[in-house]
């Protein structure tokens, strides 16, 4: 007994726990290795028990499973009751008395910019703003103020609308100041809560963003009762011309004369439509962040939304980013995110308002205010115009949406570099002790790690690729979300199991022929049935602590980009090693090695579940919603694709999440009946999408067309030719428009690529085009006007002038070739005969070098009714010349630029074709998507 206890190996520890490791690794093998080693130990009810173990491993997962979706209903489902105005009373907040602003607002249709809707909109904020002044309490005082915005320039360095040059004129806002009349210099340092009333031209607008309209409504008749207490201000901006590229608070941060009294800054913002509204954004001020996880009634922040927002990986931005660049600010921006599959097309309606959503962030919002307002701190906040700030970023999430965690990045620097320190010494000083053969088993699980994340990323994605090709949609499951479980999640599992048994077996022969080489036994036959249980127990062991590497990767590769999220790998690396530490370390260096206890895995895995569960199941279905509109530029990106990053996200949460669950399989004798298990999953749920038996849309969840009335126009010595007229029909959801078209059969439309549109922000290389009946609803005199009026080389400098007559439109969008043009000068023009040279009387964007995109500079411009429509475009070339060219100089492109004017005009064949559409057809519009009707113009190179 105690020769062959002296041959046991001292036990490698996980990577956070602080002892003993392994001194060598010879005790390993599988339930295959026992049936050929001794065939006779094999029991009777061998099969019962695998069946028995496979169902306890099934049951392990359901129980995982259950467990993350109980923590996202708590987290993000629970929603706190509505109050009606009396149990609000004159202070509280009542989602009640908001609601019926939403059902207002909601009321006037569809009002974007320019539009007769909006203009009674912004008259319904007006007014009832000042009915809160009226209604005020007597030592507060309210002021409003209709603010129309003279014209501006709006350049951003990143993001969306990175690269472009937006301009905007005439946009009207409302905008409130609440102010204690005897607080001293109150008014000088305020809170600055902002939100836009304007729509997209093909929604009502009810969550983006009616619904926070109708929240700082309230928000303001509360606080009009409670800020004769504040020793500061709070002002309100209802702005218009956010969805047209964040102009409306730009012209208020850059015009208004309250301006420079805000200290900082709450955003509120909608990329669906109720739910709860998280905070997505903060900082860079640590303060405001802090003292909103500490007074929130019902916190919900992630910094995980954050990270993935500045990535640039949801193509998206909100006025947030106008008050941090422009304006220096630090401060919050707040979300919804329900039904984000929903976000811009007519679905955005009142019906799927969640009660209790409002009643959520108002709640929120008023509790902090009240804090704010009468914090000393707020008037020490600095701006960082520079874009720097000397503060630390700072980590926030919320915990099932009860408890908020904050902390600096440096502290989590300090945190995170300790965990990894401690690690590395650890796994150092145990692979020292084990020797050659613990490195080689540490390299053996870290390989079956590798392979793991390979075949389950295989596997799903085969599924992705294959579903072009055997669906009517490669988007299958957009209404039904919960498909993806058998549809992606179980393949990724199979690929998953597959990978881990292979790196399992490999494991078990190695330390197999160690057993057999240390033993000086002849083969495995001489190899006892208790070492065969030990080697594959140690087997299981070494791939459960090749989780512990994986994780403490991750963890470096969060740390190394800086990714405020890099506590998720944190928790999941430290939760499971002191558990394992705890439960299955011994004191004793000789202790052979047992079977992993499932007592160990849940007491690891609460923590990491509560925490990060609910998150990253929000995640997937944000993302499912995102793909309604992910084609940007219909025909740009392969079918496929949708879906292939849908099934990579999701293979790779299976490896992250699941890398402590799988060695329990391999020993559980049952893994035959895991992978019949989930075979049978994937099949039932594929044989489903493959019949359609689950619709892939529906009323409420629809696929985002786009229907345009295009008017090609002639260029400027082809001005006496017709313009070519005909309807372009595309959609930004991911496949063929294979159904949609048998609904216009008497329509002759052509679909393919033979006829790509370029909408110079906007093109569409697949699509169905019709030319029949489109003669009527548009006009030649509308058709805009590109004029030549100098082309003169002054000092070796070649400029050119162009007049520019957009007729009616006053939304336009222009692209210059940055590969010709290295600077311009746009100038609003007086009324005249554009055959003359034309007078300006201002400059909207003066002299200044361009960047370019692809080789274009776009500019997009926007206005109220009444705006300019008449423009000077000065040129100035890149090249010096003696003699003006004839011809375009090696440029790759014809175009000098290019025109698009957009009118919200429903033509006949356009009203006809919207009307036969089925009514899981919605149209999608965004700020650089054309109208229902547009002219197409250019000028060439060698006009």
């Amino acid at each position: 007994m105690q020769r062959r206890r002296a041959r046991e190996r001292l036990e490698t520890e996980p990577a956070s726990s602080s002892s003993r490791d392994s001194k060598d690794a010879t005790i390993s093998s599988s339930n295959d290795l026992t049936l050929e080693t001794n065939p006779t130990s094999i029991p009777k009810g061998l099969e019962r028990s695998s069946k028995k173990a496979a169902l306890n491993w099934t049951a392990l997962l359901f129980v995982i499973i259950n467990s993350s979706w109980l923590v996202y209903h708590f987290q993000f489902e629970r929603l706190p009751l509505p109050l009606t105005a009396a149990q609000a009373g004159k202070r509280g907040f009542s989602e009640l008395r908001a609601v019926e602003h939403v059902k207002a607002l909601t009321g006037f249709g569809p009002h974007p910019v320019g539009s007769d809707a909006l203009d009674r909109a912004v008259k319904y904020v007006l007014s009832e703003a000042q009915r809160i002044e009226e209604m005020a309490h007597w030592d507060v005082e309210v002021e409003v103020d209709y603010f129309q915005s003279k014209p501006g320039v709006n350049r951003l360095k990143g993001g969306l609308f990175g690269g472009r040059t937006l301009i905007y004129s005439n946009l009207k806002h409302v905008v409130m100041r609440i102010t204690p009349k005897y607080a001293t210099d109150a008014e000088n340092n305020a809170v600055l809560v902002s939100s836009h009333i304007d729509t997209v031209f093909s929604t009502e607008g009810a969550g983006d963003c009616s619904s926070c309209v109708a929240v700082m409504l309230e928000l303001a008749r509360g606080l009009s009762h409670w800020a004769h207490g504040f020793t500061h201000s709070v002002i309100f901006l209802f702005n218009t011309g956010e969805e047209e590229g964040l102009d409306g608070a730009h012209s208020f941060i850059t015009q208004h004369p309250w301006n420079s009294t805000i200290r900082t800054v709450v955003d509120v913002e909608a990329m669906g439509i109720g739910g709860k509204s998280s905070l997505f954004q903060g900082g860079p001020d640590p303060w405001i962040v802090e003292t909103f996880a500490r007074v929130a009634k019902h916190p919900s922040a992630q910094i995980l939304s954050q990270d993935i927002f500045h990535s640039g990986a949801i193509k998206s931005a909100t006025d947030f980013q106008v008050y941090m660049e422009v304006a220096g600010l630090s401060g919050l921006d707040f979300a919804y995110m329900d039904f984000s599959s929903v976000y811009h097309t007519k679905n955005d309606k009142l019906d799927l308002l969640k009660p209790g959503s409002l009643q959520h962030l108002g709640d929120n919002m008023l509790a902090l205010l009240c804090e704010v307002l009468t914090s000393p701190h707020l008037q020490n906040m600095k701006s960082h115009k520079d874009g720097h700030s000397d503060k630390q970023q700072i980590v926030y999430f919320d915990v099932v949406g009860k408890y908020m965690v904050t902390y600096s990045q440096k502290f989590a620097n300090m945190l995170f570099n300790s965990i990894i320190l401690q690690s590395l010494l650890i796994w150092t000083v145990s692979l020292v002790i084990g020797g050659t053969p613990a490195v080689i088993c540490l390299c053996l699980a870290c390989f079956s790690i590798f392979i793991t994340w390979i075949l389950s990323m295989s596997f799903s994605a085969l599924v992705a690729l294959c579903l072009p090709h055997l669906c009517s949609s490669p988007l299958p499951y957009i209404a039904s979300p919960w498909l993806l479980v058998g549809l992606f999640g179980a393949p990724a599992l199979l690929g998953a199991l597959f990978g881990h048994h292979i790196g399992y077996i490999t494991l078990q022969k190695y330390l197999l022929q160690l057993e057999i080489k240390k033993n000086g036994l002849a083969g495995k036959d001489g190899v006892s049935k208790t070492q065969v249980d030990c080697i594959r127990w140690e087997a299981q062991r070494w791939l459960f602590k090749a989780g512990f590497v994986q994780w403490l990767l991750i963890l470096l590769l969060g740390m190394r980009f800086k990714a405020g999220s890099s506590y998720i790998a944190f928790i999941w690396l430290v939760s499971p090693s002191v558990a394992y530490g705890l439960m299955e370390a011994t004191l004793s260096p000789i202790r052979p090695p047992k079977e992993l206890k499932t007592s160990s895995f849940f007491v690891g895995h609460i923590t990491p579940i509560v925490v990060t569960a609910g998150v990253l199941l929000r995640l997937i279905g944000i993302l499912i919603g995102v793909l309604v509109r992910f084609d940007r530029n219909p025909g740009n990106s392969p079918e496929w694709l949708g879906s292939l990053i849908i099934a990579m996200l999701i293979a790779a949460i299976v490896c992250v999440l699941l890398v402590y669950l799988l060695p329990y399989a391999h020993c559980s004798g049952g893994l035959k009946w895991i992978i019949m298990g989930m075979s049978m999953l994937f099949l039932l749920t594929f044989s489903g999408v493959v019949l359609e038996i689950f619709p892939t849309f529906t009323k409420d969840v629809g696929r985002a067309l786009s229907v345009v009335h295009v008017v090609e126009t002639p260029s400027e010595g082809e001005s006496h030719s017709q313009s070519e007229s005909y309807i372009s029909l595309s959609s930004l959801t991911p496949g063929k428009l294979t159904k949609e078209i048998k609904y216009l059969n008497d329509e002759n439309f052509v679909c393919g690529r033979d006829k790509p549109t370029d909408f110079v922000t906007y093109s569409v290389n697949y699509g169905c085009v019709s030319s029949a009946d489109t003669s009527n609803g548009w006009s030649e005199r509308d058709r805009p006007v590109i004029q030549v009026q100098s082309d003169d080389i002054v000092e070796g400098k070649r400029k050119t002038v162009i007049f520019v007559d957009t007729m009616i439109s006053i939304r336009w969008v222009m692209a210059i070739n940055s590969m010709e043009i290295e600077g311009f000068k746009l100038e609003m023009a007086t009324a005249g005969d554009p055959s003359h040279v034309i007078d300006t009387h201002e400059t909207l964007v003066p002299e200044g070098d361009i960047d370019g995109v692809d080789g274009w500079h776009t500019i997009q411009f926007v206005s109220n009714k009444g705006g300019p429509t008449k423009f000077v475009l000065s040129l100035f070339w890149h090249h010096n010349f003696t003699n003006l060219p004839t011809q375009s100089h090696q440029n790759k492109e014809n175009d000098l630029i290019k025109l698009r004017t957009d009118l919200n005009t429903i033509t006949p064949k356009v009203a006809r074709i919207l009307e036969k559409l089925p009514d899981w057809c919605v149209l999608f519009g965004k700020s650089t998507s054309p109208y229902t009707l547009s002219y197409l113009s250019s000028l060439s190179v060698s006009f």
